[in-house]
Order: structure tokens, then C-alpha cells, then sequence
């Protein structure tokens, strides 16, 4: 059912600096910050040969990224999201297995303009797994 790896999510304290990082120290092509005020965020995406690295950081106080930078005030990774075919075949699928998607169970528009859903990191060994249709 998955696809690919899209990308691993990197929640950061200081997109900024974390850009700047990933541009001067490790030599990446770094796009440019993205407000996604649906998901309360602010993205950067690195691209790679092989899948992106995206950069998260809250936008607004109700930001989920923000809950999780206080507890890891660092940063660190918060999602892997896999590609897939058919998003609501997948959820629908997921669902009947006992996996439990996240939020109303319906689709949102991601960073990428594709629809996306998040599934619970308890049933993915503590991983929160983002799906991405393609």
C-alpha cells in the first residue's frame, strides 16, 4: 500500500538557523519558508537525491509543533510520511486494521498541495506517520 518516503519531518526551534545549517554546513538545496496556517506550521523543504527533509516550525500559539518543541526544546524528528496511491483506500484500509487516523478522518491540503493524513504514533511503534496521495 505505501509508496515512497516523501520526506522525514525535523521540528526545529529556529527555522532560520536550522536553513542556514543545512545550506552552508551539509551543502542542500533549500527552499524557501512556507506558511501552512491549516496545520499550523511554517516549512522549509531540503531536497535530496533520494526524498526531502522538511523543516517544521510553529506558526501561532495553537501550533502542534509548538507542544512539541517543549517537550524536546532541541527539536528533533516528529513524522515520516510515505506516499500512497489512493488516501482514502488507504485510510479505509488502515481504519479496518485498527490503525486510528488522526483528527476528523478526513484529508487536508499539505505543503505539497496533495491531500494528506496523519495516523496515530501509538499504533506505529511511537512514529507519527503522515500519508501523502501522489
Amino acid at each position: 500500500m505505501i509508496g515512497r518516503l516523501n520526506h522525514v519531518a525535523i521540528a526545529v526551534p529556529d527555522l532560520e538557523a536550522a536553513a542556514a545549517q543545512y545550506r552552508g554546513a551539509l551543502g542542500a538545496s533549500v527552499g524557501a519558508p512556507q506558511a501552512e496556517p491549516d496545520h499550523g506550521v511554517t516549512v522549509v523543504f531540503i531536497e535530496l537525491p533520494n526524498t526531502k527533509i522538511e523543516l517544521l516550525h510553529p506558526l501561532g500559539d495553537d501550533s502542534p509543533i509548538a507542544g512539541f518543541l517543549e517537550k524536546n526544546p532541541a527539536g528533533g524528528i516528529h513524522h515520516v510520511c510515505y506516499e500512497v496511491e489512493d488516501i482514502r483506500a488507504a485510510a479505509a484500509r488502515l481504519s479496518e486494521s485498527g490503525a486510528r487516523v488522526l483528527g476528523d478522518g478526513e484529508p487536508k491540503i499539505g505543503a505539497h498541495g496533495k491531500p494528506v493524513l496523519f495516523l496515530h504514533p501509538k499504533d506505529f511503534n511511537g512514529c507519527l506517520i503522515e500519508l501523502e496521495e501522489v
